[in-house]
């Protein structure tokens, strides 16, 4: 009978231990790769630890469907519900607060259905918030979701309202969140300011490597915007974690961007609007397929797959965009399948691509002047037409990405772990706790 109780107890042990061992792995965050308990973003911080931010105060809310809580609670139903928090109106940048406008289509003046607010635009006509839509806002909360990557237009919202916010004594929020592509690594070409615009306002990288928090620190303090600025940092990421190795679940920052893989290749694909070839809008794989229909599938696929390009490969491919570029028209080209995150060079990649198509298609392939606006610089398409190899052009820009990785180091909040380490263990680097700005 004792022998018999020792195996029941043994196995029961056994069962005891392999059941931690599972709770430990999936955290109850459906596999994602750091426990909720140890992540916290800039708007669960801010309702759990710094409310006084906002309590008592007329608040101006700039969002879009990606300001949610980690149990995808929209921050303006929370906000709209807080009983010590006065929220008086919302600002949508491109795309609109609800994120139903495709890309350049302008969103006018509406009231909320939900909360009677009013909604403003910033996008088209005004991008930046004026004396008369800050009538009755006593501070601008900014809580909205990058790709990291310096033409996605939301972060040049975010500058544009810190610089009304200065010029209307307005204290500014920004809520942080994850750079979903990794804060790591940072790629291609430093803005030309020559070529600044909407799609590239400021001397950056096409990929920046940083959270939309320390951009706001970045661009307030080295583009002297002055605003009164308040960051609201988050728990538990880390420099080297992309969007999966968070609890997060993924929510569209707009209709073009359905998928973290999306969020990867746009930095070099998207380079592709600057062409006559479809970017793959108007399809299911935006950025992640391109083509036309003068472009022969197999031979663009072999070509570039003989580049021997690290972390993806190209797939023969054919589509028929809904809407935009060669619409209804049956075009051919290949998908851009990311086979390793952390090797994958999208920049590079891109550059690649837009070279090849160059080379097989010379007397179809256009290239445009929003290329320059895209890549940052007037010189990189000349050199692109002349066939100049790739390597080449990358070298070109090498040193003032250098010279900006030196200069972003002031501003970042996060720390540098490797994989597998303990999230949220040692202060932030650089500045540390209080960096520039920060009030």
């Amino acid at each position: 009978m004792k022998k018999k109780f020792s195996v029941i107890l043994a196995l029961v042990l056994i069962m005891s231990v392999f059941s931690t061992a599972f709770a430990g792995q999936s955290g109850g965050n459906n596999g994602k790769g750091n426990q909720g308990d140890d992540f916290s973003l800039g708007i669960d911080r801010l309702l759990d630890d710094q409310l006084d931010l906002v309590s008592g105060k007329n608040v101006g809310l700039v969002t879009n469907p990606t300001g949610v809580d980690q149990e995808l609670n929209s921050i303006v139903d929370l906000l709209f519900d807080h009983p010590e928090v006065e929220l008086t109106a919302l600002y949508g940048p491109e795309h609109g607060v609800r994120g139903d406008a495709q890309a350049g289509q302008y969103v006018e003046f509406y009231i909320d259905d939900r909360t009677e607010l009013p909604v403003y635009s910033l996008y088209g006509q005004t991008r930046k918030p004026t004396p008369d839509m800050l009538e009755d806002v006593e501070v601008l909360l900014f809580d909205i979701q990058d790709v990291g990557t310096r033409f996605y237009t939301y972060i040049y919202t975010m500058a544009y309202v810190m610089e009304a916010a200065e010029e209307n004594d307005i204290p500014v929020v920004v809520l942080d969140r994850p750079n979903p592509i990794g804060g790591d690594k940072v790629e291609g070409p430093v803005l030309d300011p020559d070529f600044s615009s909407f799609v590239g306002l400021y001397p950056i990288p096409l990929r920046h490597g940083m959270t939309v928090g320390e951009l706001a620190y970045f661009f307030n303090e080295e583009y002297d915007i002055d605003a009164e600025l308040t960051v609201v940092e988050m728990d538990g990421w880390e420099r080297w974690m992309n969007y999966d190795d968070t609890p997060l679940h993924w929510v569209l920052q707009s209709p073009n961007m359905p998928t973290l893989d999306t969020a990867f290749v746009y930095p070099g694909a998207a380079l592709i609007e600057g062409t006559n070839v479809s970017e793959g809008r108007g399809t299911t794989k935006p950025f992640e397929m391109i083509g036309a229909p003068f472009i022969d599938s197999t031979e663009l696929a072999a070509t570039l797959n003989d580049l021997d390009l690290p972390g993806v490969t190209f797939r023969a491919n054919s589509f028929t965009p809904a809407f935009s570029k060669h619409a209804g028209r049956l075009s051919n080209g290949v998908q851009i399948h990311i086979d390793d995150y952390d090797a994958f060079q999208p920049v590079e990649t891109g550059l690649h691509l837009v070279s090849t198509l160059q080379e097989l298609y010379p007397d179809d392939f256009v290239m445009t002047a929003f290329f320059d606006n895209l890549i940052g610089d007037g010189d990189i398409r000349q050199q692109v037409l002349a066939g100049t190899p790739v390597e080449e052009i990358v070298q070109g820009w090498q040193a003032e990405l250098d010279e900006f990785k030196e200069l972003r180091e002031d501003y970042l909040l996060y720390d540098e772990h490797n994989k597998g380490r303990s999230p949220g263990s040692k202060d932030h680097p650089g500045r540390g706790n209080n960096p520039p700005g920060n009030n």
